[in-house]
């Protein structure tokens, strides 16, 4: 029997379960987001570099450790890699949710925010624009602290995300 799946699962693509990725590149929200994948039984597959000191998550069910060398798209490279429609991506890059959600990836940031096809061009165009203003010597503003609202708000659209992507939940 042929696997599409990587490591060998022998579910076809359309039957396999849904993946919740995490770049966990300055991701704020990885506890709380292993947390509600465990209690939907989905799998995570956390995706950083040794710098993250992903070790701590070692041995979790359901988690799998992808290391990735270091390097300012190495992880960015790798979830594009390994990402199929259906999966769910956690990050702050906007770019890589650019890359992904042509793929058909659901992608969140830390604040619940849903990156959208339909606004993704603008997000993308805020970031140049802020990119062009700091290389001019201008200044810009960071994120703004996560409140708990914000996480509130993460953790409702993570779990409702989750809802929509699983199986036996939108087959209905």
């Amino acid at each position: 029997m042929e696997s599409s799946e990587i490591g060998g699962d022998a579910k076809s693509q359309t039957e396999a379960a849904p993946r919740l990725f995490i770049d966990a590149d300055g991701f704020p929200n990885i506890d709380l987001s292993l947390e509600i994948a465990k209690n939907n039984h989905i799998d995570v597959v956390l995706v950083g570099n040794y710098t993250q000191n992903l070790s701590r998550f070692e041995g979790r069910q359901g988690v799998e450790i992808m290391e990735v060398a270091e390097g300012s798209d190495a992880a960015d490279f790798s979830i594009i890699s390994a990402v199929k429609k259906g999966d769910m991506l956690l990050t702050g890059d906007i770019g890589l949710a650019s890359v992904v959600l042509a793929a058909g990836v659901k992608v969140l940031d830390s604040r619940g925010n849903e990156y959208r096809a339909e606004t993704i061009d603008y997000r993308l165009h805020k970031r140049h624009e802020g990119k062009k203003r700091r290389r001019g010597g201008g200044r810009t503003k960071g994120p703004r602290k996560l409140t708990s609202d914000d996480i509130e708000k993460f953790e409702n659209k993570l779990n409702r995300l989750i809802d929509m992507a699983s199986p036996s939940t939108s087959s209905g």
